[in-house]
């Protein structure tokens, strides 16, 4: 068998290395590259479907925020971006006030008139407002992100922000202690909405925290754990055969002339060095990521100006196990240049060298955040989602120290391993992981989705209520309604609903 194997991969090998590579990478002004490092990517909420046709998008206003709250010395000020939807407010002397965190990306617009929490205001008669987190989308607390100016982003910071503009609006509105906040959020921000119940309980008078991961960690292989788990529902042999992938790509990669050969195969924009271990974990990393952003985002009722469906598990599956297309490998192979078709581009970019480089530009880009996330990754949080052995789904070539140096080739020597488990030691310190201290807090998580296992899924506390949604995604509680979601997902947004209403009822120092 292993002959018959070695053969096959020889004759592979030699059909793809007499075509000239020219042939197979375009010219440079005629690629579109996608990033390697998209990391950041697939922690991102997208915009709500059933946004209605005749909606004017919500303006953009701005909040005169300070710099930095914890040096009484520092005076000064920048403009937080937010937004508002008064259409369901009530103004009783108890109508409620929602509010969507931001988190790693632009606030959007589509949020002020679609999702769950829009049927909820409604019901209520909520004044609903969302704010834009600092260095993110057009909130720029600094004119660049040099690693010096990043040093006021953090989610303490962060935090502090929401504590003020609450305030700032309690007097903008002329609200009262009896206008209660209720905080929404989903990934990062679902950690934020939950922390700030903790820290500022005498604003916040409750939190529905969606897909948040409380805890911090370093080294994060259980994230693919649960693609694994998830795969392997759809069919035990798309686990197999993508494992079987990966291996095959690290045996290819051990030769040089394994370089040209995965270069054609993966429509690569550059020629892969294999001699470049950084190089060939941020490859192997990249096509994991193939893997991982569909499974985190399945069927969770995203909307896109794309008019192509997005993809599934299932979509991932029939590739994997249809033998016809040939080894594991050039199957994997094909799952690439599907998501690059999906994502309009031609090909991708593995270069670790090109990676930094993007990560190293100082110029804010509403549209961008994957500097200052690495940032905070490598100051507060790690989540590092690695592959270090054989055993895993995607083999052995990207483990914690290819994330830690990345971090000081970003932003300086300074950002190595005493940095990031300092950094992640205090974050948990701080906020108390999954031990969190705190009521009215409703923590809701999808089985399918990797970021549970950092979270709470279960509890016993009526005052820190527990959802785990067997089969649902990242997030997905926080999308519209749909005729195909699952029953889980529907009883979800009742019990969200529900224990809304039930929560406003409170008295604010009550349980």
């Amino acid at each position: 068998m292993y002959y018959i194997g070695a053969v096959v991969h020889y004759f592979l090998l030699a059909a793809l290395l007499f075509t000239p590579l020219s042939s197979s990478i375009e010219h440079q002004h005629h690629q579109i590259r996608r990033p390697a490092n998209e990391r950041h990517r697939r922690r991102l909420l997208g915009d709500p479907g059933g946004v209605p046709s005749f909606h004017k998008p919500a303006p953009d206003r701005w909040f005169h925020q300070k710099l930095d709250h914890f040096d009484p010395l520092v005076n000064e000020t920048w403009l937080q971006r937010y937004q508002v939807n008064e259409t369901f407010f009530s103004r009783r002397a108890d109508s409620p006030v929602f509010l969507m965190v931001g988190g790693e990306g632009a606030i959007s617009a589509k949020w002020m008139a679609a999702g769950a929490w829009q049927v909820y205001a409604e019901k209520y008669g909520a004044l609903c407002l969302q704010l834009e987190h600092r260095y993110y989308g057009k909130s720029w607390p600094k004119p660049d992100m040099s690693t010096e100016n990043l040093r006021f982003l953090s989610s303490q910071q962060a935090l502090a922000d929401i504590a003020y503009f609450i305030e700032g609006i309690n007097d903008m509105y002329n609200l009262t202690s009896s206008n209660y906040w209720v905080l929404f959020g989903g990934s990062y921000p679902g950690a934020l909405a939950a922390w700030a119940r903790s820290k500022y309980a005498h604003l916040v008078h409750q939190s529905i925290s969606s897909s948040g991961p409380l805890e911090a960690v370093a080294d994060f292989p259980q994230y693919n754990e649960v693609v694994s788990d998830a795969l392997d529902s759809v069919s035990p042999d798309c686990v197999d055969q993508t494992h079987q992938a990966a291996l095959q790509l690290e045996k290819t990669v051990k030769h040089p002339i394994g370089g040209v050969l995965v270069t054609k195969m993966f429509n690569l924009c550059k020629p892969l060095n294999v001699a470049s271990n950084k190089d060939v974990s941020t490859l192997a990393e990249a096509l994991s990521g193939n893997f991982d952003e569909v499974v985190q985002y399945n069927n969770d009722n995203r909307i896109t100006s794309d008019p192509k469906p997005l993809l599934t598990m299932n979509d991932l599956c029939e590739i994997m196990i249809n033998r016809s297309m040939g080894s594991p490998m050039e199957r994997y192979a094909a799952v690439n240049r599907m998501v690059l078709k999906r994502n309009n581009q031609t090909c991708l970019d593995a270069s670790y060298k090109q990676a930094v480089k993007d990560l190293q530009n100082m110029t804010f880009n509403p549209e961008e955040g994957a500097r200052q996330w690495t940032y905070q990754t490598c100051t507060e949080f790690g989540f590092y989602q690695t592959s270090s052995s054989r055993k895993e789904l995607f083999g052995s070539l990207f483990n914690v120290d290819y994330f830690v140096e990345q971090c000081q080739d970003v932003f300086g020597d300074d950002f190595g391993k005493d940095r990031l488990m300092s950094g992640i030691e205090r974050t948990n310190i701080l906020y108390g992981g999954k031990g969190i201290s705190t009521s009215r807090v409703m923590f809701v998580h999808g089985s399918v989705d990797p970021w549970h296992v950092l979270g709470i899924t279960e509890s016993d506390n009526h005052s820190l209520p527990a959802i785990f949604m067997v089969g649902t995604a990242h997030c997905a509680d926080m999308y519209p309604p749909s005729d195909r979601d699952l029953e889980a997902l529907t009883r979800a947004r009742v019990s969200i609903s529900n224990h809304i209403g039930q929560w406003l009822m409170r008295p604010r120092h009550s349980c």
